[in-house]
């Protein structure tokens, strides 16, 4: 007898689940061709080189962030708690997760520029690479690289991985975050579902609730498409929603738990708590306008938008004036093939992953959109960096998906036959060009608003464009050695315009806290950090001159069209007021109610529409004199703060340039109760402070006047004297004084 009759037969393997098997959308399941690995190391390389060219002409960036990555780099319990200062006399008004990575970096390689900004730029090539990760796992590694390109030269994605704000980890946790949803959906993972939570977590420790607006994203998306039953599913959600509060309510719990006398005031409250700053002013004060203690609260206003530094919200908020050259150069593209796409799903399996993917990307561009569309609270354009990854993800999706329609013929169309196998190419293709050809016609409008920046690149990519979207539509004609240069083309001239943005942004340094990408744009926040490259109503600058570009603060000012605290200086300048008094409107003075400059003369900022925070203390630093550094540094040993000044950004500059705590009286607004007059007088009393330096303030919709309080019992108490156009008052006789 034949031996083999004997074994036993092997059993038939089993049927894959619904969520593995192909589907007509999905790319065919093989390994990735030659050329994917070295594309992708391409796009790494030009994003590091994007991200880290000229890094250290930005200098200190955002000064409020580097003063606490300053103190953190010499403080455990200022890196723990965010502070601004190593005293720990207030933190800043975010949670501290991004400054520990540049703090660590600091610790290493010493303080300076690029030890602080190059894990900004590290955190920048890691988003470009987990995103081309997260799509190619789906859908190939064109889709992949189409998004990880999309983003990385993306003008304010290239902007905010060049600087200090908390933006450039946040970024990366949310797509990490996508990442590991995607992989959860893949098999109904309860471990890949959790560490989304995590991830999410301490995206809150980075910036607080805006980490959040992705959650019913990725919880809506894994209970539609997750394989397995709803009830599992309920659960794991549930276990990844205890987990984002476990990674993210320890810290919170550490700051509410320990006594207030035990850790600096969390600035931006005015209550000294973490919750009221999470819920307030980083909440829905950031939704309603209502922050107390802002600088641009106050409520909605006629015609959108909460203050002077919030814009006009609305439907078409990130297509306007700034903002629009910022991210929405394929923001129409992305929509458009977010409907195409769905429609081309129909009525698949509930476990489809080209719908999950669609809907898991789709969800989080609409959702932080229209959030960021309609927030009365402040809002600034560079916010718009968390909508880089979404856009990306559906430009890389939706190309591809198309691509692929123009061969394949579904199940569902064997009746129609060769009817519909005749239409199907023309339709994929016709979408595919109409797409580009809306792209480079946005592109045109988007080049326009900088008409006297190289105005050849605007007609060079609608012509382009134009002749690129009529050979796509006959791209089925053409010999097949033309195809990869029809795509080509198409590819260089919608990425045109925003790559020539983003090297323009790569190639210009940005300072303070209103950073902007891309060239002068009117109506914009131009030289000196003003809106429209002016201050309102035609006011001069300390200086005496004007600032070019014309334009009015978007949504208006306060009170009838003034700056908030209004009027006139009662005779000082650059912050010094008589006796180092204060104008009605800002402690410390400044002409026509302009904040006062620290260390005197012109408001900062250069060339360049962001090349400086202006506003003199409020949006930037001054690094001082040698004279009057020298005299802050002087005995700094034998005191807790060598110096105490108005505001977080007007401290930010003495502290960076003495590497010595500067207690920030108010915060960065000047306007929290920290230190309140009778605490600021002890510390007087206990010798802890050795100067206060006149400038600096800016108080509006509400917030204490603790500031103000301080400044004119120092001028009345104190000596005043001048050092390089500064007002300084030694605080050393503070004893008798007190």
């Amino acid at each position: 007898m034949d031996r083999t009759e004997t074994l036993p037969t092997a059993p038939a393997a089993p049927e894959p689940p619904p969520a593995s098997r192909p589907d007509e959308h999905s790319p065919p399941t093989r390994r990735s061709p030659a050329w994917a690995r070295p594309a992708l190391v391409i796009l790494l390389l030009a994003t590091g080189l994007l991200y880290l060219w000229g890094l250290g002409a930005s200098g200190w960036a955002n000064s409020f962030y580097a003063a606490a990555v300053q103190a953190g780099s010499v403080s455990w319990k200022a890196f723990l708690y965010g502070s601004s200062d190593a005293a720990n006399s207030i933190t800043v008004d975010k949670t501290p997760a991004s400054l520990w990575l540049m703090a660590l970096s600091v610790r290493v390689f010493g303080l300076n520029s690029w030890a602080m900004l190059v894990p900004q730029a590290l955190c920048g090539v890691a988003s470009v690479g987990v995103l081309h990760a997260t799509v190619k796992r789906w859908y190939g590694p064109a889709a992949g690289l189409i998004a990880g390109a999309v983003l990385a030269v993306t003008p304010v994605a290239t902007l905010m991985f060049r600087f200090n704000n908390p933006d450039a980890l946040l970024v990366l946790l949310l797509v990490a975050g996508a990442y590991a949803t995607v992989r959860a959906l893949e098999t109904a993972s309860t471990r890949w579902i959790v560490l989304v939570g995590v991830l999410v977590g301490f995206g809150f420790l980075t910036k607080m609730l805006q980490a959040f607006l992705v959650v019913p994203v990725f919880a809506g998306v894994y209970l539609l498409a997750a394989p397995t039953g709803l009830w599992r599913r309920v659960r794991q959600l549930l276990l990844a929603g205890l987990a984002v509060v476990v990674s993210a309510g320890w810290w919170v719990a550490l700051v509410e738990l320990v006594p207030a006398s035990a850790r600096p005031y969390i600035g931006g409250s005015q209550g000294n708590s973490i919750l009221e700053l999470t819920l307030g002013y980083n909440g829905l004060g950031r939704i309603t306008g209502e922050e107390v203690g802002s600088v641009g609260g106050g409520g909605a206003r006629p015609g959108g938008g909460g203050g002077p530094f919030s814009g006009q919200s609305g439907v078409l908020r990130m297509f306007g004036g700034e903002i629009g050259g910022q991210v929405s150069w394929l923001l129409p593209a992305a929509l458009i093939l977010l409907v195409v796409g769905l429609l081309l799903v129909g009525r698949a399996a509930r476990t489809d992953r080209t719908r999950a993917g669609l809907l898991l990307w789709g969800g989080w561009l609409l959702v932080t959109a229209l959030i960021f569309s309609f927030m009365s609270g402040i809002f600034h354009a560079y916010y718009t960096v968390a909508l880089a990854p979404a856009i990306g993800a559906l430009v890389g999706i939706g190309v591809t998906l198309l691509w692929r329609q123009r061969r394949l013929l579904p199940a569902s169309a064997e009746g129609a036959g060769t009817r519909w196998q005749r239409w199907r190419p023309l339709a994929a293709t016709a979408t595919l060009a109409g797409t580009l050809a809306v792209t480079v016609w946005w592109a045109w409008v988007l080049l326009g608003r900088s008409p006297d920046w190289y105005p050849w690149l605007r007609t060079t990519v609608l012509v382009a464009g134009l002749v690129g979207a009529a050979l796509l539509l006959l791209v089925t004609r053409l010999p097949r050695r033309l195809v990869p240069v029809v795509l080509g083309l198409g590819a260089a001239v919608a990425l045109a315009g925003q790559v020539a943005y983003a090297v323009q942004t790569a190639a210009t340094p940005h300072t303070g806290s209103i950073p902007s990408a891309g060239p002068f744009v009117a109506g914009g926040f131009g030289r000196g950090g003003f809106p429209g490259g002016r201050p309102p109503g035609g006011m001069e600058l300390p200086t005496g001159g004007q600032l070019p570009g014309g334009g009015q603060f978007p949504g208006g000012f306060p009170d009838g069209g003034q700056l908030p605290g209004g009027g006139q200086n009662d005779g000082g300048q650059n912050g010094g007021g008589r006796n180092g008094g204060q104008g009605p409107g800002f402690p410390g003075g400044g002409r026509n109610g302009v904040p006062g400059v620290p260390g005197g003369g012109q408001v900062p900022g250069g060339q360049g529409r962001t090349a400086g925070g202006g506003m003199g203390g409020l949006l930037d630093a001054r690094e001082p004199s040698a004279a009057l550094r020298e005299l802050l540094e002087r005995d700094s040993a034998d005191y807790t703060w060598v110096a105490a000044t108005i505001g977080s950004n007007n401290a930010s500059g003495y502290q960076l340039a003495t590497g010595e705590p500067v207690m920030p009286i108010g915060g960065f607004n000047s306007s929290d109760p920290s230190p309140t007059l009778t605490q600021f007088q002890r510390y007087v009393a206990d010798g802890k402070i050795h100067y206060f330096v006149g400038g600096g303030g800016f108080r509006a919709n509400g917030g204490s006047s603790a500031s103000q309080e301080i400044a004119a019992w120092v001028a009345e108490t104190f000596t005043a004297q001048t050092v390089d156009g500064v007002t300084v008052y030694d605080l050393s006789a503070g004893t008798e004084a007190s």
